[in-house]
């Protein structure tokens, strides 16, 4: 009797299976897959190796912030002076590094569409020319520092010495200003001894016209007189062959027209003679590539991060005069061949030592 019972059950279960549809019969099979292969997994998920390591290291990151944060308020708190110092050569160290990253992919772009230095857009060059003058004094530094327990010397020379030993990127704002002060005092001490220079090689000039305007450019300078465009331009001649162009130039005038660029006096000549060249074409290409960009488009700080490169204190100037004499500076350099580059040479004094407001 019991038996029946059961046979009947088995019989009705069976059957509505058949008649409940594809979808009761899909579990059926699975069920019995289930009770031959093993028990089903579980309905939950699990991460992948690889997920498990990235939410590793956005855990490890987000701490460190947090206890990143906890230093600088510590620091900034207790130590206020040190902290403006780590401060400055914490951001000095990433801007450094995103000025190497920008110059590694201006290089790799010239050497992949084969385009030479004078090629580039106005503000590639000129990332390039500044971040190699911060490289070769980084360099500097580099060397110093090889010797065993050196580095304790040089952070302490760093501190001591920060205008010599360190560049832009690791100067407080203050420091900024003083240090473009100081290095345009430098430059300046040189001029007087140009204008010399430049009044001796006058009977030397053969074209009576020409020494006329040259003796008239001097004395405008001595007397504290901004020269018109014209009267540098019309002076083109004198600076492309003897006495004062750029290969006929005499050591002591090689001295002291590297000390108003802001190059080492104490080499050879033939050393500042090439240094020279090479300085004085790289700011003429540099002025081709400005004049195709247009002033127009510079901000105010690279208005005056150019006009102080070529000769001009405009740390103390307004931004309206800095364009204003930026715009008469490439009226002369954009006028001149390169024979004739011992005048944009010259023209760092002439041109900028009486303008309004750096007069002394």
């Amino acid at each position: 009797m019991a038996l029946s019972r059961v046979y009947l059950l088995r019989v009705a279960l069976w059957g509505s299976a058949i008649t409940s549809g594809p979808f009761v019969s899909r579990r059926l099979q699975l069920g019995c897959s289930g009770l031959v292969l093993g028990a089903p997994r579980s309905s939950k998920l699990h991460l992948s190796p690889k997920a498990d390591v990235k939410s590793m290291i956005s855990y490890v990151v987000t701490k460190t912030k947090v206890i990143n944060e906890k230093y600088h308020r510590f620091l900034d708190r207790n130590f206020p002076r040190f902290y403006v110092l780590y401060t400055i050569f914490t951001k000095g160290l990433r801007m450094l590094w995103a000025d190497a990253k920008k110059a590694r992919r201006i290089k790799a772009n010239m050497l992949k569409h084969n385009i030479k230095f004078h090629q580039l857009s106005y503000r590639e060059m000129e990332h390039l020319r500044q971040f190699r003058r911060d490289v070769i004094k980084c360099l500097f530094l580099g060397i110093i520092s090889i010797p065993p327990f050196a580095n304790y010397l040089v952070f302490l020379l760093m501190y001591l010495f920060p205008r010599q030993l360190l560049i832009r990127h690791f100067w407080t704002p203050k420091q900024q200003a003083d240090f473009l002060d100081i290095y345009h005092a430098v430059r300046k001490q040189s001029h007087p001894e140009i204008l010399t220079c430049l009044e001796r090689t006058i009977p030397v000039i053969s074209d009576a016209g020409l020494r006329w305007h040259l003796t008239e450019l001097c004395s405008k300078a001595q007397r504290g007189t901004q020269p018109a465009v014209n009267d540098i331009l019309v002076l083109r001649e004198c600076f492309s062959d003897h006495p004062l162009g750029m290969n006929h130039l005499q050591a002591l005038q090689l001295k002291v027209l590297s000390q108003a660029m802001l190059l080492t006096p104490h080499l050879p000549p033939f050393l500042l003679r090439s240094r020279l060249k090479n300085h004085t074409t790289v700011i003429h290409q540099l002025d081709k590539a400005l004049a195709k960009l247009g002033i127009g488009e510079l901000t105010s700080q690279e208005v005056k991060s150019a006009c102080y490169l070529r000769g001009l204190n405009s740390t103390h100037i307004a931004e309206d005069r800095c364009r204003t004499w930026l715009g008469e500076w490439l009226q002369i350099s954009c006028s001149l061949k390169e024979a004739e580059l011992s005048l944009l040479l010259h023209n760092v004094v002439l041109f900028s030592t009486n303008y309004i407001g750096t007069r002394h």
